[in-house]
């Protein structure tokens, strides 16, 4: 299995630049196929993906569901061919039809579909005004139950569309509240909250929703987590809590309940001292399986997996406790849980056994990324993704051990480019921690030329730069004009343990800016073909938090990027969508001097600001909001130090529009240009 699996990974990572001279363009970028998450059927024969065909004309962008044989014997064709798109696709139990949610000719929402897999035409099956969310099909197949976003006191969807209707007439426009928060990512808030909706397959019933009794749905902090059935398909277990109001002074805690499924109040499950996000039974009904944090006054907490008596709820049990990595998805499976972790720069995929929470590696190695479990009936037969920073998300299968690729959607494209390999450093900080770094070659790479070095820096904090592919900062194109990229994971960044995540609180640019010019400049020593006397630094979100900082600290960068940068700590705790973890960053409210609120403020180092900066903003962007960008504008131009403003209208903290990227990108790389060519 290791020598597959170093086989299967350099052949990803290295196999598209053997011979290829083409550098990877925003043109192309955007024209490669985007593979939805595989959903394996319960037989372990069939795979279906969501394959979406990409355009700079939005009109002519078409997302449909392809299936192919699970053991590669056949090439993937398309089921269907709808503009809108399929979502929350999954199988029967029987494997011989498709459930997919959609939105089609004639639906004012989305709706649940049902496509059999012998041929025929999608029927739907739901006709509810305010839509359909994330289906789950009960053990034996004949119910399922979803969320759907209505007002908290229409418990029928007649009272919905009532409410809504009279809404509508009302010619005041006005948006009124009594608690945080107000607002999130690029959306104004309402007061809709997600219920849970029952609906038996079988008789054709409309959907009930079950919360009509439950008491939660009251107060005005509630919040839907996840939901499932119980094994016996009589009742759901959720997460839910009732403190979302409360965010603007501390962090809200989420409860275990379940509720019949012929309704009636709900039940409290557990409600202790971790934040619960997930909660599912194990197949056997033996444990109820749960994933949740701690509640405290740290900046970030790992996610970590217990394990209750199904009977009692109690005897809880922490599972993995030797893990200490973030888990991105996960399934259960008989006796065990298959995990896909994150793990110092990859996704691997472990198994976690669920009697004395042991842990076996399943997938992965030193580069690429696995991701997006799907198991079949039989834990050894399973679809995941592969990816990593040469190649976008394609399907694969294992099947006792064996890889087979299924999606293969951007092969043929890749095959044809000039993708570096990328090379991981590590560096021994100051402070004698060890900093991971990716330092990519600029396409064309000639060993005995120098090159500038742009240093790319990440958001978060708590993220990082891992071996998967990027459409917004896509080092490729923004080394393609014969740069050099170094991206380090500074302290802050997760899959390095919960304490190096931690770290950075009370500390949020000054020692993670001085880990990224260290991890540079062992770059530049080790590699001669880096020019250290040509440096540009750059990055998105926390990563333009830190390019601001960057100009606050220090001179020797030529120029500088920040998209959605925070400059004024102190404005970006008030007008952001979230405040509490600010605080807790910080040591404080902005008005407690502490420390870091009067040492770690870029804008109260504006006098030594001096290196050109571009920057650049959506305009609906809330959890950076405009006005820090608007800030910094004014200092570099009462200043006077060369700079440029960017503001995308309609869009939010992401360019996400096909034309708005291909700009962004282009205005990124002739700032380069302009001061390191």
């Amino acid at each position: 299995m290791k020598k597959l699996l170093k086989f299967l990974t350099c052949f990803l990572v290295l196999g598209f630049s053997v011979n290829a001279q083409k550098p990877m363009t925003h043109e192309i970028m955007i024209k490669l196929k985007k593979v939805g998450a595989p959903k394996i059927s319960p037989d372990g024969r069939f795979v279906i993906y969501s394959r979406v065909e990409t355009s700079y004309n939005l009109d002519e962008q078409t997302s449909d569901l392809w299936i192919a044989a699970a053991d590669g014997s056949s090439e993937p064709r398309k089921l269907t061919n709808s503009k809108g798109g399929e979502d929350n696709y999954q199988w029967s139990v029987a494997s011989d039809k498709i459930y997919f949610i959609a939105k089609r000719d004639g639906d004012d929402a989305p709706q649940l579909y049902v496509l059999p897999l012998a041929g025929g035409e999608a029927q739907r099956l739901t006709t509810l005004s305010t839509g359909v969310n994330d289906v789950k099909f009960s053990p034996d197949g004949s119910k399922i139950i979803f969320s759907s976003r209505v007002f908290p006191t229409a418990f029928s969807d007649s009272a919905s569309k009532k409410l809504a209707d009279e809404k509508k007439k009302i010619k005041t426009k006005a948006r009124v509240y009594h608690s945080f928060p107000v607002r999130y990512w690029d959306a104004w808030l309402d007061e809709k909250q997600g219920h849970i909706f029952a609906m038996d397959l079988k008789s054709g019933a409309q959907p009930v929703n079950l919360m009509k009794d439950i008491s939660l749905v009251q107060s005005p902090g509630f919040r839907l987590g996840s939901y499932n059935f119980s094994p016996d398909g009589k009742s759901v277990v959720f997460t839910a809590t009732a403190e979302y109001n409360t965010t603007a002074y501390q962090s809200a805690k989420s409860n275990i309940y379940s509720v019949s499924l012929s309704g009636g109040k709900e039940s409290v499950l557990v409600n202790d001292e971790t934040d619960y996000s997930s909660a599912e039974y194990t197949e056997d009904g033996k444990y109820l399986i749960a994933s949740g944090s701690a509640i405290g006054t740290k900046i970030y907490y790992l996610n970590r997996l217990y394990r209750f008596d199904a009977s009692t709820h109690s005897a809880k049990k922490e599972l993995a406790t030797s893990l200490d990595r973030p888990i991105n998805d996960m399934e259960m499976a008989g006796s065990s849980i298959f995990a896909s972790i994150e793990d110092q720069g990859v996704d691997r995929i472990v198994e976690i056994w669920v009697a004395d929470g042991s842990v076996k590696p399943v997938l992965g190695g030193e580069t690429g990324s696995f991701t997006g479990l799907s198991l079949s009936a039989k834990s050894s037969v399973f679809a995941y993704y592969y990816q990593s920073i040469a190649s976008p998300p394609e399907v694969w299968v294992s099947s006792n051990t064996t890889l087979k690729a299924i999606s293969k959607a951007n092969d043929a494209v890749l095959a044809g480019l000039d993708l570096q390999k990328p090379e991981v450093i590590w560096t021994k900080s100051s402070r004698g921690k060890n900093i991971r770094s990716v330092v990519l070659k600029p396409t064309g790479f000639d060993p005995s030329k120098k090159y500038p070095l742009f240093v790319l820096m990440h958001g978060g904090p708590a993220s990082s730069f891992k071996d998967v592919f990027g459409y917004r900062w896509n080092p490729y194109i923004l080394g393609s004009a014969g740069y050099v990229i170094v991206m380090t994971d500074y302290t802050g960044s997760v899959g390095y343990g919960e304490k190096f995540a931690q770290d950075i609180q009370f500390d949020p640019f000054k020692g993670p800016g001085q880990e990224i010019q260290e991890a540079a400049a062992d770059a530049i020593k080790r590699f001669s073909y880096i020019d250290g006397s040509k440096q540009a630094a750059g990055g998105a979100s926390y990563g333009g938090h830190l390019a601001n900082w960057m100009q606050a600290t220090t001179s020797h960068y030529k120029c500088l990027i920040s998209h959605a940068g925070l400059v004024n700590s102190e404005a970006q705790w008030g007008t952001s969508d979230v405040i509490w973890g600010r605080e807790l960053m910080n040591g404080g409210a902005p008005w407690v001097p502490t420390k870091t609120w009067k040492e770690q403020n870029p804008m109260r180092f504006a006098a030594n600001f001096k290196t050109p900066m571009l920057l650049t903003v959506g305009e609906n962007d809330y959890r950076v909001p405009i006005n820090n960008t608007l800030e910094n504008w004014s200092i570099h131009q009462r200043l006077q130090i060369p700079s440029k403003l960017i503001v995308f209208p309609g869009e939010n903290h992401w360019i996400l529009n096909p034309d708005n990227s291909k700009f962004h990108y282009a205005e990124i790389q002739g700032w380069l240009a302009k001061y390191l060519n």
